[in-house]
């Protein structure tokens, strides 16, 4: 319990965030959200081949609420961080527009996200208008080439998380390119 306690206390700290991708104990430890910490549950360091790495329970429905609280308050979110290079990121495509990344929480063996580096009011699909046009279509384009960079453009699938409902933490339009496995159908 006091080992849980403590990862909590230090995932806080942002300067902690920042310092994890130089320590080899805790590669990739970043939490890609803005939620509060609270809606996480901490299991433990597991390790994994050779390397330890925080694995964490989350409790996506409470994570994507305590989000959308806050969505409109225009504050700067681990994106905009990752976009000023506040925050490292393994980039996998950039361009005068958007940024591509992996996701440290992948959900299939490719898993890329594609954010705006200028938010410009959209930090949801559902708050689009019609002079979010060309930006809605690069970010497209751009989930195209990331597709076929990553070697997986024969099989690859985009997803937009809009709002609470659809588990939405991070209130800056993002599209997440997953790819390298058999996808099902259903999605959800």
């Amino acid at each position: 319990m006091a080992a849980m306690a403590t990862a909590s206390a230090l995932l806080r700290c942002s300067r902690f965030l920042r310092a994890c991708s130089a320590a080899k104990p805790f590669p990739n430890a970043f939490l890609i959200s803005s939620a509060p910490l609270r809606a996480r549950r901490f299991t433990a360091a597991v390790p994994l081949g050779g390397i330890c790495r925080i694995s964490a329970s989350l409790d996506e429905e409470a994570s994507a609420k305590a989000a959308a609280a806050t969505a409109d308050a225009g504050g700067l979110t681990i994106f905009d961080k990752i976009i000023s290079k506040e925050i490292p990121s393994s980039i996998v495509y950039e361009d005068e527009k958007v940024l591509a990344f992996r996701d440290i929480n992948p959900q299939a063996p490719v898993h890329v996200l594609v954010i705006p580096k200028l938010r410009d009011g959209l930090t949801q699909l559902g708050k689009a208008v019609p002079g979010h046009t060309e930006i809605l279509g690069h970010l497209l384009y751009v989930a195209r080439l990331v597709a076929e960079k990553e070697g997986i453009l024969d099989g690859f699938r985009v997803v937009i998380n809009n709002g609470p409902g659809a588990c939405q933490s991070v209130y800056h339009l993002h599209l997440h390119v997953l790819g390298g496995r058999q996808m099902k159908w259903p999605p959800g």
